[in-house]
């Protein structure tokens, strides 16, 4: 058996000498601009939830502390050299830019190449950490093993003890997602398409079941890893930061209730830290797919993302948000806003006596505002101003709440009128220039709102 596997080890670097000779050569700066351009469209890279911390053999640390933070184009914020190994990719799907059938330039960085980058860019701060993909080189196990190698070399040689993210390889050997889970902070596999059905249309050589079994693996990990740490404290912890994964939204015409079900059902059953919405983009120019020059569906992605807040934190479920009789969002609200205009029943909301929960959903309300409303009104009754001064924003919440009984001004509790209003600020808040309303209650709240009284 042992005789086999160098034989297989063999193999692997004849192959990989025999690349490099074929390969014209490229420099490590060359396969940077190749290699972390083709890595921009994996959104699922944040660095939250791991303590890991510097024991003074080593480098970095994850803590957030002394972080210099840069922007991509799009506005999202990257504090970690994010690159994919290699964009080289057996595999076709119909989404990605490094699939087989691409003509683009193809690089391949070796272990070495991608600590000497972290570990530089690490001491000129302009990083906190690695995030590390890569397309698939050659087979599954075949790429988990040179990822492996990397942040082995990054964690015993190089001392690094900052924080890193790694994509578990679906179909890879579990014994090397368990060797990774050890080495990195967080991993991720991504689940792609929200259905099976549209896993199979967009990537006819991945499927479903390879992908949740590794996510398994993880969860069963880290609960283990749990176990011990509470027997063993000096015992090596696994995946600490837990798991995430990412889908790609408006590739296919999959509804907003289907994506949010299936972000719930990740949540319920595997634990994952979080679910990241990846706006489609037709880099691919593929006639059946969504045209390009309509732009990638960034309102919906961002609708996605507060719903998917409001599952995390406010105690919401999808089929409260959504329905099949409604299966997507109000582009022009928020959907706590949306679920409250549907649910007027509930409102308004007495500030001074509403428990917890109940204050969660009010619009405008946060989780913050919340406890301070909570731990505030024991020394005595709150007022609008208080509320403001407490993070309410009351441009939101002044349809849906009372203070001692009274509302801040007289205003209809109607869905289309709250709707119409809340609609008119975020086009306002985007800088479109809209004209008034007509009725003399809208247009008094308008005066409050260009006056500042109103702001929050």
């Amino acid at each position: 058996m042992g005789g086999a596997a160098d034989g297989e080890q063999g193999g692997k670097e004849r192959i990989w000498q025999m690349e490099v000779r074929i390969a014209p050569q490229m420099t490590v700066m060359e396969k940077l601009k190749i290699l972390a351009d083709a890595a921009k469209y994996d959104v699922s890279c944040s660095s939250s939830g791991s303590s890991r911390r510097n024991d003074g053999t080593g480098i970095g640390n994850t803590l957030a502390a002394g972080i210099c933070h840069s922007f991509a184009a799009d506005g999202r914020c990257i504090s970690l050299l994010k690159i994919l190994f290699t964009n080289e990719c057996i595999y076709d799907c119909r989404y990605c830019i490094n699939r087989c059938s691409n003509d683009v330039p193809r690089a391949s960085f070796t272990p070495d190449e991608v600590c000497d980058l972290t570990m530089e860019f690490y001491r000129r701060n302009y990083i906190e950490g690695l995030f590390l993909s890569s397309g698939i080189l050659y087979s599954p196990n075949y790429t988990m093993e040179l990822i492996c190698e990397t942040i082995h070399k990054l964690r015993t040689v190089h001392r690094f003890q900052g924080y890193i993210h790694v994509k578990a390889i679906p179909g890879a050997d579990p014994a090397l997602i368990q060797r990774a889970g050890y080495l990195a902070d967080r991993m991720s596999v991504n689940l792609e398409m929200a259905t099976a059905e549209g896993l199979r249309e967009m990537a006819p050589n991945k499927h479903r079941n390879n992908i949740l079994k590794p996510m398994r693996q993880i969860q069963n990990g880290i609960a283990e890893n749990r176990s011990d740490l509470a027997l063993y404290r000096h015992a090596p912890r696994f995946c600490e930061a837990g798991q995430s994964t990412q889908m790609v939204i408006g590739a296919l015409p999959e509804s907003d209730y289907q994506i949010l079900s299936v972000a719930e059902s990740l949540y319920d059953k595997f634990s994952l830290k979080r679910v990241y919405y990846s706006a489609f983009v037709n880099v691919n120019e593929d006639r059946e797919l969504p045209a390009a020059e309509s732009g990638p569906p960034l309102l919906r992605e961002h609708r996605l993302y507060q719903a998917d807040w409001l599952l995390r934190f406010y105690d919401f479920k999808a089929d409260e948000l959504l329905t099949k009789e409604r299966p997507n969002f109000n582009m022009e609200i928020d959907p706590k806003a949306d679920w409250a205009v549907r649910h007027l029943e509930y409102f308004p909301v007495e500030i001074n006596s509403a428990d917890y929960r109940t204050l969660l959903r009010v619009p405008g309300v946060g989780v913050k505002s919340a406890k301070r409303i909570v731990a505030a009104r024991r020394f005595g009754s709150l007022t609008f101003d208080d509320l403001k001064k407490l993070g309410v924003v009351l441009k939101r919440a002044l349809y849906f709440i009372t203070c001692d009984g009274r509302m801040l001004y007289r205003t209809r509790l109607e869905e289309n009128y709250i709707v119409q209003s809340l609609t008119y600020q975020n086009r306002m808040g985007r800088g479109e220039k809209l004209p008034f309303m007509t009725d003399g209650t809208a247009y008094r709240q308008m005066s409050l709102w260009d006056e500042g009284m109103l702001s929050g």
